[in-house]
């Protein structure tokens, strides 16, 4: 087990979240995570067969508020009392170690709640609570005891991995303003809540779009595409990703007509 090693994906929009504050919306029926936990295992056995598994414990035992007037997040008293430890098991477990290495391992699905009720297996947080998620590599002869209702078990089969920069605070609602427009520019899923789509029309819209268009200098290569693919599954946009949709000035012209302009 001393050879594996786990690398985050999506690594500098995470740093990016951090450096502002991340906030993480929890709600009863269940939110999923933005930035998702995303990571790529090494160092398995590849004949071995393993479960990948994700907790999110406290950081501390406080409760915080946030400060409107200074933007910062401080102290408001002690935690509350501790919640039902929850697990969540990777749905591709179990599964050999030449499996999981092929992969990034995505815990998309995953859900917060602060239901402690829930019964549908999302992880149970409190409110205005700082969190530490956890990814977990359990070898199948340890997991007796690994169960999504108990905590993780010990022992020199299961190695824990966690990134100091996806700590977050939990909110029922986002207090930090940067933190909500870095969320809506960033999650494929907000496209709807952007101001560009909000508040311009749809003329204005499209030529913002165009705005930063630049006709690609080379051919792109595979390693770009690579790239690209990586920066959407991470929700990052950028120039590179307008350069293979050079700009149409028919198209252009047919949706000014259709729009009346």
């Amino acid at each position: 087990m001393e050879e594996i090693q786990v690398e985050l994906q999506c690594a500098d929009l995470w740093k990016r979240f951090h450096d502002i504050g991340t906030e993480m919306i929890i709600t009863k029926a269940g939110r999923r995570m933005f930035p998702a936990m995303r990571v790529k295992i090494t160092g398995l056995d590849p004949h071995q067969q393993y479960y990948i598994a994700m907790d999110i414990v406290p950081v501390d035992n406080k409760r915080y508020r946030y400060v409107y007037h200074s933007s910062k997040w401080m102290v408001a008293g002690n935690a509350d009392s501790p919640v039902p430890p929850r697990v969540y098991i990777h749905p591709d477990s179990l599964a050999s170690g030449d499996t999981w290495m092929r992969q990034v391992v995505s815990f998309d699905k995953l859900k917060l709640t602060n239901n402690e009720l829930d019964d549908q297996g999302h992880i149970i947080l409190h409110s205005m609570h700082k969190y530490q998620p956890r990814v977990h590599v359990i070898r199948k002869d340890f997991s007796s005891d690994l169960s999504p209702t108990k905590p993780v078990p010990a022992g020199d089969g299961v190695k824990t991995f966690n990134f100091p920069e996806t700590v977050f605070t939990t909110v029922t609602a986002y207090q930090n303003q940067q933190i909500t427009r870095l969320k809506i520019d960033r999650n494929p899923f907000a496209k709807g809540f952007r101001d560009s789509g909000r508040n311009r029309t749809g003329l204005e819209a499209i030529m913002e779009t165009y705005a930063f268009w630049r006709p690609p200098v080379r051919t792109l290569t595979f390693e770009d595409f690579t790239t690209m693919q990586k920066q959407q599954a991470c929700g990052i946009e950028g120039l590179a990703v307008a350069s293979v949709h050079p700009f149409d000035p028919q198209q252009l012209e047919q949706t000014q007509r259709a729009m009346g302009s």
